[in-house]
């Protein structure tokens, strides 16, 4: 008997094992594939590290504005791949070992949910019944295959998914990126720092749909610069072995491409698995929760990707830790209004909070500012006629902070004091009072607030 069973060990998993084991509970963890799930395997680390790699040759190609000459550049993708296929391993050693040091017995193999007995939820895995006093399901999502006229029947390794796409030895001379959201515009960064022809298609008027406006149009317009091709309002009608035939304005184009990548979403994996056979309620998204986590069967919590709400690995860490701390009654609950978002693409993007357009939807009076980050003396120091873009947008009734959007390097790691701002509900006044370091391109966020 165990206090607690976890069905999937990604970050919303292995987190909650480790939280668990470390108030004392119990934790039998299953896992079909390697720990880690899909951000560790096939999404967040792998990425990143090619990205990083990417970032580095393209800042060598421009080192020339920085007095620095880098002769006789060339990319060696197979040692790309390499550094990047050692970086997971070493993580995902990293994870075992946590588990170990917290007592979790790790189950590899498929997990089925059987039924509950005397209020206790019997999951099997290789022919053997396991019993817990709670069950967190946090099964992850998938890549979402769109129904395209053609695309069972072209050749093996024309058309891939993100997971696909990592595996690739060899940089494509061209590639056509179906799906400009955030997944899709990593890849067509990534790609076309290494020297590929992409294209990008999107069926909506504008990349990066959920992203402030500004933004998004600011990072199409650099990377139309950069050589991608961007087809807005476009819809993929046909995938053949040489390429796609898309519709735009009426029109049907031809476009051809070595690869071509399937980046049109994700969704939850909610079958398989024995969710019918407790009577789990699910909807279109996924499983549907409370902001405890709870599912509509007592004792039965879901985290992550699984719940189709926000499908991001730090989300799904913060759900894996909110139910266990209600699992261990300490009363906690999933608050989403301070969830960052990061695209990491060369340059960066990260946002949190309410955009222009959010806040208008909600009825909320705000004043916004904005600067571009040359207003920080370290990012006119270290991006050579860069502009970058910030802008802050505060609530104008009660003064607070309530959304933070950059666009520059790097973002990714200044925003995580926006996101502190907005969860504490920091207004003006008092961001206004806290000393940032200088020189940092963090203290943008400080000139945007004096500027309102």
């Amino acid at each position: 008997m165990y206090d607690l069973l976890i069905i999937g060990g990604g970050p919303a998993g292995y987190v909650a094992a480790e939280r668990a084991g470390r108030n004392g509970l119990s934790v039998a963890l299953f896992e079909k594939s390697n720990l880690g799930g899909v951000c560790l395997n096939e999404g967040c680390i792998p990425t990143k590290t090619l990205l990083y790699s990417a970032k580095i040759y393209e800042n060598a190609l421009s080192a020339s504005k920085y007095g620095i000459y880098a002769d006789g550049l060339k990319v060696d993708y197979g040692k790309v791949v390499a550094r990047k296929n050692k970086v997971v391993k070493k993580l995902i050693a990293g994870v075992v070992a946590k588990m170990q040091h917290f007592h979790i017995e790790v189950i590899k193999g498929d997990a089925m949910i059987l039924c509950k007995e005397n209020d206790e939820v019997v999951v099997q895995c290789n022919m053997t019944e396991y019993k817990g006093k709670n069950l967190l399901i946090c099964t992850g999502s998938e890549a979402f295959i769109p129904s395209i006229s053609g695309l069972g029947n072209v050749k093996d390794g024309m058309v891939l998914t993100n997971k696909e796409i990592l595996a690739l030895k060899e940089l494509p001379s061209t590639l056509i990126v179906i799906g400009g959201g955030v997944i899709g515009m990593e890849f067509a960064s990534l790609f076309n720092s290494f020297g590929t022809k992409v294209t990008v298609v999107e069926l909506s008027p504008e990349i990066l749909g959920g992203v402030d406006a500004e933004l998004s149009f600011m990072l199409r317009e650099i990377y139309n610069k950069k050589g991608i091709e961007f087809y807005l309002n476009t819809k993929v009608v046909e995938i053949d072995d040489s390429g796609i035939r898309i519709e735009k304005d009426g029109e049907c184009i031809n476009l051809t491409a070595e690869k071509i990548l399937l980046s049109t979403g994700r969704k939850a994996i909610v079958n398989g698995f024995g969710l019918e056979n407790i009577g789990v309620e699910i909807n279109e998204k996924g499983i549907i929760v409370d902001e405890q986590m709870r599912t509509n069967i007592p004792n039965v919590y879901a985290a992550g990707d699984v719940t189709g709400f926000s499908l991001l690995a730090h989300t799904a860490i913060r759900e894996g830790e909110v139910a266990v701390n209600n699992i261990c009654g300490l009363n906690d609950t999933m608050r989403y209004n301070a969830i960052p978002g990061v695209v990491y693409t060369n340059p960066e993007i990260a946002s949190v909070g309410e955009t222009e357009a959010s806040a208008l939807s909600k009825g909320i009076s705000f004043k916004v500012t904005k600067l571009p980050m040359t207003y920080a003396g370290r990012f006119v120091a270290e991006n050579e006629g860069v502009n970058g873009f910030s802008k802050v947008i505060v609530n104008d009734d009660n003064k607070q902070i309530i959304g933070v959007h950059l666009l520059g390097n790097p973002s990714s790691e200044i925003i995580i004091g926006a996101c502190m701002a907005i969860e504490q509900g920091l207004t003006l006044e008092q961001l206004e009072k806290v000393v940032f370091p200088h020189p940092t391109v963090g203290e943008i966020i400080k000139e945007n607030i004096f500027s309102i």
